[in-house]
């Protein structure tokens, strides 16, 4: 796998991009990855200069929920951060739309996982305007005050702060998975059907479903404006599970390369009575 062929690096269409691959022996694969992973994990966190940011976000369907639990099941289970973002509560909605966000970053030597995210912000509240009021910014006194500079101008924050983390040694990936929506709405009649899988169902996944082109648009525009080399989106087609998990995990392993993190030496002086410590313990 060439991790290069699902990275953003010039202006994408979604329509034209595949929501489907399958890798022989996904499962297996994955395995192997994870516990690279959580090797890599253990460095970076003994190096202490890096923490590790993992944007999720997906049609709903799409797979993230199992994905972070069969990706990081391995890592220890300190070293990775999980924040599911929903409707914002009273005391998010009185500070800035990144605010929560900021607050829940990962520290340096650990792994973050947003499962839905910042974009939210240039997302959901695009395609419902009427969300943007419960915000109560001064500028806006009605949806008619918004339009496209708005939400451009909030995706170039989104990029300044971006790049303030990478700048201070955050590494952050995003990872749009691609669902068919047909695969959507086979993934939603298992739901139906299947006794124990009723209580994923919310009627407002219908709702939503009816307004998937204007969801489209709004993913590919962000995509397009918002992938940086600093902080890239990587397109994963989603119809296939195991194969999604498995490209995710191998991109993460493949960035986490990059860096060599290294466990911190001792110092010279330790390092000259590592001899008298263990004799120390030995006649205790």
């Amino acid at each position: 796998m060439n991790t290069e062929d699902y990275i953003v690096k010039k202006p994408i269409k979604l329509l034209e991009t595949s929501t489907k691959e399958v890798v022989e022996d996904a499962k297996g694969k994955l395995k192997k990855i994870r516990r690279k992973i959580s090797k890599l994990q253990d460095t970076m966190y003994a190096e202490g200069k890096y923490g590790m940011l993992i944007c999720l976000q997906g049609m709903d369907t799409s797979g993230k929920d199992s994905l972070i639990r069969e990706v990081f099941k391995d890592v220890n289970a300190r070293g990775v951060e999980v924040h599911s973002f929903k409707v914002p509560t009273e005391l998010e909605l009185k500070h800035d739309f990144l605010w929560r966000h900021y607050i829940a970053l990962p520290a340096k030597g650990k792994i973050g996982v947003f499962n839905r995210t910042h974009y939210e912000n240039v997302l959901v509240t695009r395609v419902h305007p009427e969300y943007i009021l419960s915000e109560k910014i001064p500028t806006i006194q009605s949806i008619d005050n918004l339009n496209d500079e708005f939400y451009h101008d909030r995706m170039e924050r989104i990029n300044a702060f971006e790049n303030h983390l990478t700048k201070n040694g955050t590494i952050v990936l995003k990872f749009f998975l691609n669902l068919s929506k047909d695969e959507q709405k086979n993934r939603l009649l298992r739901r139906l059907q299947i006794p124990e899988k009723n209580w994923k169902f919310s009627s407002g996944d219908l709702k939503e479903r009816k307004l998937w082109s204007k969801y489209m648009f709004c993913y590919e525009d962000l995509l397009n404006r918002t992938s940086k080399d600093n902080a890239p989106w990587f397109v994963i087609p989603a119809d296939d599970k195991p194969t999604a998990r498995l490209l995710l995990a191998d991109i993460v392993l493949a960035e986490m390369e990059k860096y060599n993190f290294k466990e911190p030496t001792l110092s010279k002086k330790d390092t000259e009575q590592l001899a008298d410590f263990k004799t120390q313990l030995n006649n205790e």
